[in-house]
């Protein structure tokens, strides 16, 4: 039976690190809120259902959370998971969950593994907090320690009894496949046959799988896609077919290039590339999305994939699964995500659509 998995975002709660960083009671919602429209006819700010600005410190929201998804065939979420030698961020979430045994879906990690800094407002090089990447094994075994009582909860998603891990970027970590191995040792150790562990993987990176000693690598969309298409470098030919084809996709490019707009794809052409694509190699995990627009985080920067609905997502996602099951020869899919309201990629209910993206989830054949 195939696993479909919804990526998840703690950022619903205050910090103090991101008052200091964005301004007394910044969350999520404070970019969402203040979403601008980018053209005529560009839907923002997006708005949840019953303007449901939640904070995930409410444990009835985790519980609603996970009453919904699985009501709608989600199995499991993947938390994004914030280490930084030992400092954690938005780590509340994640460890009320855990506590919270009415949380009933299952769940895995990302260790979102990224430095963080004032990309939102354009200062890409001004540092937040800074990934160092100690290399000393007492450092591996502290993260380890962290991570193992959620590998031992009765909920965390296990694969032949080895815990599903996952790191965003392991490329940049320095001796990543030495770690792996004394973490996959810990693993053993503590009762565990191995880890089961992947990356969120993107052609930009071109790993090697065995030389990360890497058990298998996810499509992550719409990200792997954005990186195979760069419209840039199209034929002119190429252009003028899309242009005739899609009138309203040249009005927004005409819009991207002359008024400094967002950038704009057509949902239509992303996932066709998606769903005709054969995999790189073997263990790849097939990803999806659900509809994607970053701009309460990026303004006029932002990326936007015009034409995107719930009754277009279920089509897509239908097929994507029976190529999963038939090409990939998956037992998993990651979707993109379940409360990604910044990037515009969730699948909780909003204002217009209300739960019908998590319905076309639930009424896709698959198999």
């Amino acid at each position: 039976m195939m696993k479909k998995i919804a990526f998840y975002l703690p950022q619903f709660h205050a910090i103090p690190e991101n008052d200091e960083w964005w301004g007394k009671g910044f969350t999520e919602w404070t970019n969402v809120r203040n979403a601008k429209p980018q053209f005529p006819g560009h839907l923002q700010p997006e708005i949840p259902l019953n303007n449901n600005y939640y904070s995930l410190l409410d444990p009835e929201i985790q519980e609603w959370q996970s009453k919904i998804a699985l009501e709608n065939d989600i199995d499991a979420f993947c938390y994004y998971h914030y280490w930084f030698e030992g400092k954690l961020l938005l780590e509340k979430p994640m460890e009320n969950m855990l506590k919270n045994k009415k949380v009933k879906i299952p769940f895995c990690i990302c260790w979102a593994n990224e430095t963080w800094s004032r990309t939102w407002d354009g200062q890409e090089k001004a540092i937040l907090i800074q990934q160092n990447y100690n290399e000393d094994e007492e450092a591996w075994k502290q993260h380890f320690d962290y991570l193992l009582p959620f590998f031992k909860d009765e909920r965390y998603l296990l694969d032949n009894n080895r815990p599903m891990l996952l790191i965003y970027k392991p490329h940049l970590i320095n001796n990543c496949a030495k770690m792996i191995d004394f973490w996959r040792n810990l693993a053993k150790e503590n009762g565990f046959d191995d880890l089961y562990i992947g990356y969120q993987h993107h052609s930009a990176f071109n790993y090697d799988m065995q030389e990360c000693h890497m058990d298998f690598g996810v499509e992550f969309e719409p990200m792997f896609t954005i990186r195979e298409i760069d419209m840039k470098k199209k034929k002119t030919f190429g252009v003028v077919k899309r242009a005739i084809a899609h009138p309203k996709w040249l009005y927004r490019k005409l819009q991207e290039k002359v008024l400094h707009r967002a950038k704009v794809y057509y949902y239509d052409e992303i996932w066709d590339k998606i769903n005709r694509r054969i995999p790189e190699a073997k263990n790849i995990m097939p990803g999806a999305f659900c509809a994607w627009d970053n701009t309460p985080r990026m303004g006029n920067k932002a990326t936007v994939f015009y034409g995107a609905n719930p009754q277009k997502f279920k089509q897509y996602f239908n097929l994507r699964l029976k190529r999963a099951h038939n090409v990939y020869h998956s037992e998993y899919i990651f979707i993109n995500a379940w409360n990604e309201w910044a990037e515009g990629a969730h699948l909780e209910p909003d204002s217009i659509n209300g739960y019908k993206y998590l319905e076309a989830v639930k009424n896709s054949e698959g198999e």
